[in-house]
Order: structure tokens, then C-alpha cells, then sequence
């Protein structure tokens, strides 16, 4: 199932962008906002991306002690930030749209997926920790098993530097078509 979410989420990515640009009218100032917003999001999921060891256990420490999918709050970020950008309601309608019709799906999926692999561990995990949005005060338990660092290694091997070259090329097309526009 996930693999053919994530296929469909890929090609539907890629027409939500071209209707999103065609829909875009960004402005100075809403471009600077929204590509601040947008690089919160890069920072929240370069730091998951520095923590999660895919396929070789449970990633409980750094952002994923605060949120169990901070790649996905990332990404919402990143999402907010294109919105504002764009200076459009239609736009940030197609980024919503885009947003809510695959990522809770994926979210659940891969929930299900983590529960089946690691049992009792993820159930003790999820009921600890809230599904997205950080808990105000969640304090990090600081253990031995918790004590892992964040790693640029680990970060380039889950190849996040992408999301930023995406990001880099979207705001240099919004840019252009701003530049082009007037």
C-alpha cells in the first residue's frame, strides 16, 4: 500500500507544482516570508533527517522525541512557507489540497508499519509522544538509549540536502516569475 501511496504521491507532486506556479503571484515581501517559513521546515527535517536510521530500529531521539513524524511537520512548514510565497489563495489551496490528500495516509500507513516491526516499543513510543505537533513542555528523556547525536553522515545518507536544492529551485522560480511578472 505505501509503495503505491508514494508513487502516487510523487506524480501528484509534480502536478500540483505546475498548477501551483501557474497559480502563483508572489511579492517581495511574501516571498521573503514564506521562504522563511520554508527554511524552518528544511531545518525541522534536515535535524529528523540527521537522527532517523531508516530500517535499523525505532527513531525516538532528537526531533522524533518531540514529534513522531517531524519529516512530515517539516514538510508542512515548507508547505506553509510555498503557500505564503505564492501570494495566492488558489495556490495555497492546490499546496493544502496536495498535503492533506497524501499525507495523513502516508502517516498512517507508516505508523501501521512501524507498530507491526517493533511491537510493544512503538506502542510505548506513540502513547508518549504526540502523532505531529510537538506537546508544549515535552521534556527529552536523557539516557543511554537516548544519547544518540545528530549526524551529518546519517543526514546525507537519507539524501535531505534534496529538499533543499527543491526548495532553492522553487523560490528561484517564484523569483523569476515575480521578476518577469511586473
Amino acid at each position: 500500500m505505501r509503495s503505491e501511496l508514494a508513487r502516487w504521491r510523487v506524480r501528484a507532486g509534480y502536478l500540483a507544482a505546475v498548477v501551483y506556479f501557474v497559480l502563483a503571484h508572489p511579492r517581495p515581501a511574501w516571498l521573503v516570508a514564506g521562504t522563511l517559513a520554508g527554511v524552518a521546515g528544511l531545518i525541522v527535517r534536515g535535524l529528523a533527517a540527521g537522527y532517523l536510521h531508516k530500517h535499523e530500529g525505532l527513531a525516538t531521539t532528537g526531533p522524533y522525541a518531540c514529534s513522531r513524524n517531524p519529516l512530515y511537520l517539516g514538510s508542512a512548514l515548507l508547505a506553509a512557507g510555498l503557500a505564503a510565497a505564492a501570494r495566492s489563495w488558489l495556490a495555497a489551496a492546490v499546496v493544502a489540497a496536495y498535503f492533506l490528500a497524501f499525507y495523513p495516509a502516508t502517516i498512517r500507513s507508516e505508523e501501521s508499519e512501524l507498530a507491526a516491526e517493533y511491537g510493544a516499543a512503538f506502542r510505548e513510543y506513540a502513547a508518549r509522544v504526540p502523532l505531529f505537533w510537538p506537546k508544549p513542555g515535552l521534556r527529552r528523556e536523557r539516557s543511554a538509549a537516548n544519547a544518540e547525536r545528530f549526524s551529518w553522515q546519517q543526514y546525507r545518507r537519507n539524501h535531505e540536502y534534496n529538499t533543499g536544492l527543491g526548495i532553492a529551485v522553487a523560490v528561484l522560480l517564484l523569483a523569476l516569475k515575480m521578476v518577469w511578472g511586473q
